[in-house]
């Protein structure tokens, strides 16, 4: 798995120095409430390749958070249903590492959630049912535009 750079400190983090990243973050306030989110948004560029970003936010309702993303370079994906499939099994490969990872570690009560970059406007409306199904399938609360911020704002800012 490639690394996630830190959207705060800048530097390269394989997923268990993520995760510890978040443990920390998450002991600092302890009587917070947390939500630990994984989204994926992709572009296509120079017709051959396309960027896909993985956001790992750790959110501290209420009072701010933390981020980490990482970029993988694919091949074109020819239709924006076979992108979006592919950003959805991106992001559920993150949160079940993440989640292994963290199952090691003490940590507050959180929610945990997978953001994707569909919605009920656009072209994407139509694979709502399929993409939710996906998610849920994996046991994990799935959230669309414009709740999906991981994906939409975060993963976005990165492509």
């Amino acid at each position: 798995m490639n690394d996630f750079f830190s959207g705060s400190l800048g530097i390269k983090l394989n997923v268990n120095q993520v995760v510890r990243e978040i443990v920390r973050f998450m002991a600092e306030d302890k009587n917070r409430h947390y939500k630990i989110v994984i989204g994926s948004d992709s572009e296509g560029y120079n017709g051959e390749m396309a960027d896909f970003v993985t956001a790992i936010v750790v959110h501290r309702v209420g009072n701010g958070g933390r981020y980490f993303w990482r970029r993988i370079e694919l091949p074109k994906f020819y239709t924006l249903r076979d992108r979006i499939i592919k950003e959805v099994l991106l992001s559920l490969e993150v949160a079940k590492d993440t989640l292994v990872t963290l199952k090691t570690f003490e940590v507050p009560q959180f929610d945990f959630e997978i953001h994707v970059d569909i919605g009920e406007n656009g072209q994407t409306k139509s694979m709502m049912q399929e993409v939710i199904g996906m998610v849920r399938a994996y046991n994990f609360e799935a959230r669309t535009k414009p709740e999906s911020y991981a994906a939409t704002k975060v993963a976005d800012r990165h492509v």
